[in-house]
């Protein structure tokens, strides 16, 4: 009868060698065309400010002692509720 370490090892020893030779006869990676669209400045600080006022709001009212609800009504209840009006708006445009 098997051990566990044994059957580990003859797993380990498989996979060794169906992967290694695919691993080591990679070709070098091309340089990939980043097709990203660049952010704008009025992005970049909606992102930030996306991430840094629920930060601020949970820094003040401590919904972690206090009662949560009021802190997704004031903290988070407005960024997601301008982020989806900008998404909405986005669609009509298109």
């Amino acid at each position: 009868m098997f051990g566990f370490q044994e059957i580990l090892f003859i797993v380990a020893v498989v996979l060794a060698v169906i992967l290694i030779p695919k691993v080591l006869s990679r070709k070098p990676a091309r340089r990939q065309v980043s097709t990203a669209v660049p952010l704008s400045g009025l992005m970049r600080f909606a992102i930030v400010a996306s991430v840094l006022y629920p930060a601020l709001a949970a820094a003040y009212f401590e919904p972690w002692r206090n009662d949560p609800v009021l802190f997704f009504y004031v903290g988070v209840g407005p960024v997601v509720l301008i982020w989806l009006l900008f998404w909405a708006t986005k669609g009509f445009r298109k």
